[in-house]
């Protein structure tokens, strides 16, 4: 007889995710409550397609990204739970848009990685071609101070020939080797779906993980 302890990991049904609620601040996130995982990265990542390519949806990561709503933190339930959310949060980097604003959306993030009781993981996205940036560093920092666990989605990998990607991915990997207890590192292509078995299994020791 098996317990829930030396069970599978059960495998969540991403497909299945639908849109769920737009929030500008913490306060007016959903209930702290269940398990979510949240998606960050820089404008250019990739993010959203890779969001997308996860649930086999081609719109799903901009079904509330309508004009003058993107520095909304967007949540998305799985299978129908609104206890299992994937959580999109805005990009960063190349936005047009005041330096108070920014510095605005840049404080509700950390209070959201920082206090988010149901964050279990962070999914950071970054091109291939040009990772760890400034804001790569920051998310972070900020996943060290609490201890949480990052998976580093290296995008476009499609971009790369196969040598050059596997190099890519060796000097992410070396440079973070400090936080290698907390962060894992893969590549991964939207176009090809290059990746998205890897990236699921993640996420559903992730939303499976009861909190301590």
């Amino acid at each position: 007889m098996t317990t829930p302890h030396d069970s599978p990991v059960p495998r969540l049904n991403y497909p299945t995710a639908s849109f769920l609620i737009s929030a500008p601040t913490l306060a007016l996130c959903p209930d702290d409550t269940g398990a979510e995982v949240a998606f960050a990265g820089r404008s250019n990542a990739g993010k959203s397609s890779a969001i997308n390519a996860l649930t086999q949806q081609n719109a799903l990561a901009r079904t509330s990204r309508t004009p003058g709503r993107t520095q909304l933190i967007n949540f998305f339930s799985v299978m129908n739970d609104e206890a299992r959310r994937l959580v999109d949060l805005p990009g960063y980097g190349y936005a047009k848009v005041p330096e108070a604003v920014k510095l605005e959306w840049q404080k509700h993030l950390a209070e959201y990685l920082r206090n988010r009781f149901s964050l279990r993981g962070l999914v950071l996205l970054m091109d291939v071609r040009h990772p760890l940036t400034e804001f790569d560093q920051m998310m972070l920092d900020y996943a060290d101070q609490r201890g949480m666990p990052v998976h580093i989605l290296l995008t476009k990998a499609d971009k790369l020939k196969r040598g050059p990607a596997s190099a890519a991915l060796q000097k992410v990997r070396s440079r973070l080797k400090e936080w290698e207890d907390l962060v894992s590192v893969q590549l991964f292509s939207s176009l090809k779906r290059d990746g998205v078995d890897t990236l699921s299994q993640k996420l559903n020791q992730w939303l499976y993980t009861p909190p301590e």
